[in-house]
């Protein structure tokens, strides 16, 4: 942040002594001297939004109080230079706001799956128990593929066999579940 360059205010000149201010005091004539002014126009730049104009303003009146002890005795910060960090504050706000993302609720909610724990330790048992009755190089193949989810040339690398053993197996794996399982066989199409 550069620093601020002087800025006397005629109101201001009479009422300071020239010391930063560092006081609750001085913080105070900041802020009444300034606050209805910076948050009218504050406001109209987040066309209405008194709460988040409030905000801004607070942070503005913060900084100049923070910045003024780097200041000269006789600095004040000045209503232009609280409007230029108001007005900076907020471009900044709003150029965060434009890169995220926007969510629809509506739609999240009614494209959202409900979640079932208990169905999803059901549905796990089951799998393991399905699996387990498969021969070693079928429970292989399908774990490589399904749930790794690998390419058939990549499980074949990673199991040192030929890509067409590959889907062989894992045609006659799934061909097995559903001859055992046949309630299932339409979760497994």
């Amino acid at each position: 942040m550069s620093t601020p360059t002087t800025c006397h205010d005629t109101e201001s000149s009479h009422r300071r002594t020239g010391s930063a201010p560092t006081s609750d005091a001085s913080f105070r004539e900041l802020f009444e001297r300034h606050h209805g002014p910076l948050l009218r126009y504050v406001s109209r730049l987040m066309g209405g939004d008194r709460q988040r104009a409030e905000d801004f303003v607070q942070e503005t009146l913060l900084r100049a109080w923070l910045s003024s002890a780097d200041q000269p005795p006789d600095w004040s910060p000045c209503r232009t230079w609280l409007f230029r960090v108001a007005h900076n504050l907020v471009v900044d706000w709003t150029r965060r706001e434009q890169t995220r993302p926007e969510y629809h609720q509506e739609l999240l909610e009614s494209h959202a799956e409900p979640v079932d724990p208990i169905g999803q330790v059901v549905h796990r048992r089951f799998l393991v128990h399905a699996l387990s009755r498969l021969s070693l190089p079928h429970r292989e193949v399908l774990f490589y593929v399904y749930v790794l989810g690998w390419t058939g040339p990549d499980a074949a690398d990673a199991l040192s066999i030929p890509p067409g053993t590959v889907k062989s197996r894992t045609h006659h794996a799934i061909r097995e579940l559903r001859r055992r399982h046949p309630e299932e066989a339409l979760v497994a199409a």
